[in-house]
């Protein structure tokens, strides 16, 4: 096992926007996963953001972005379902999958709301105390997208045909879903549940003491996965770090982007908060150089799917050097050749 050749390129944008003028920055968005088509990526990912000034609904911009592109994979990372409900999600994206051509890979999650105390009201007056956000609702979801029945019921009323299951029907999306993990468990989980395991720059660090290898803990839970999945080490993984090469960077975008990575690195020392999550450094500088510090990184020899991490608050011109960059330059070091 190890040093697997990097198969598939992909890149996470949160979608940031001005309040003041919200359409400009979802059109930035769009021509952002154009440009990732253009330049050969085999996937473009997008955050979900509530009550944010990112991305609030991802299956509508992909939506658009499905009559914008045709052949890059298109992928949500990750929508929390604490803010779904699951049989509704399921319509909408088996409607996007469709459009797409069969291009969606919709990442989700577990969990109760970001801030849940605050907007527990608003989101479920009249259920609050009785929610459930564990992996129960990610099992509906499946089922639904799998074409189980959701009522007893199929016919006609009239002349009104009904179905027994989520229409429309997008065959394959099931084996297309992720699972956005940072824990063992959840790792082992996505496997027992035949998904795909979606890492990022956070795992979550249970052991009390240190020192931390953030590597070493990802690698950890990405044998887990494949250990508990029905497709063994054929399982399905992607990483998302936070890359940054500067090899066509201008003398500004390279100070920047590395008081960016400064300004970021104490919180990769030790777990933060009551969750313990330990970050991952991320990769400033020439392509060649990223590249060496990825071949060392343990997690990284046993994936060959990646979907780098846009810092969030970049600009455009910012996004299109750096895409530019990995798709000429780093993915090449790591063996990748573009699609087309």
């Amino acid at each position: 096992m190890g040093d697997r050749p990097l198969k598939k390129l992909g890149f996470l944008t949160i979608g940031l926007f001005d309040e003041d003028d919200p359409a400009r920055g979802h059109e930035t968005t769009l021509r952002t996963l154009e440009l990732g088509e253009e330049l050969g990526y085999d996937s473009a990912w997008v955050r979900h953001r509530h009550l944010q000034y990112g991305i609030a609904s991802p299956v509508a911009v992909l939506a658009a972005a499905t009559q914008r592109t045709s052949r890059i994979a298109l992928g949500t990372a990750v929508t929390p379902l604490g803010w779904e409900n699951p049989l509704r999600l399921a319509e909408d994206l088996s409607t996007v999958d469709l459009l797409s051509g069969g291009r969606l890979n919709p990442g989700v999650s577990t969990g109760a709301p970001t801030h849940y105390e605050r907007v527990r009201e608003a989101l479920y007056p009249d259920t609050a105390d009785t929610e459930d956000f564990g992996y129960a609702r990610v099992r509906r979801l499946l089922d639904h997208l799998a074409g189980k029945p959701v009522t007893a019921f199929r016919g006609t009323e009239g002349i009104e045909a009904f179905s027994d299951r989520v229409q429309p029907h997008s065959p394959g999306l099931r084996e297309r879903m992720w699972y956005g993990g940072g824990s063992a468990r959840s790792a082992r989980w996505a496997g027992e549940n035949a998904m795909n395991l979606l890492t990022s720059s956070v795992v979550k660090a249970e052991e009390q003491e240190g020192p931390w290898d953030f590597a070493a803990l990802q690698l950890a839970q990405i044998r887990a996965f494949r250990a508990a999945h029905p497709a063994g080490e054929a399982a399905r993984v992607s990483q998302g770090l936070v890359v940054i090469p500067t090899d066509s960077a201008d003398a500004a975008q390279r100070a920047r982007y590395e008081e960016y990575a400064a300004a970021r690195l104490p919180r990769t020392v030790r777990p933060q908060s009551p969750a313990r999550l330990l970050f991952a450094p991320d990769l400033v500088g020439p392509s060649d150089w990223i590249a060496e510090r990825l071949r060392a990184h343990a997690a990284f020899r046993e994936v060959d799917e990646v979907a780098f991490a846009l810092p969030f608050t970049f600009g455009e011109e910012d996004y299109e050097q750096i895409l530019t960059d990995i798709a000429g330059r780093l993915g090449p070091a790591l063996g990748w050749k573009p699609s087309g």
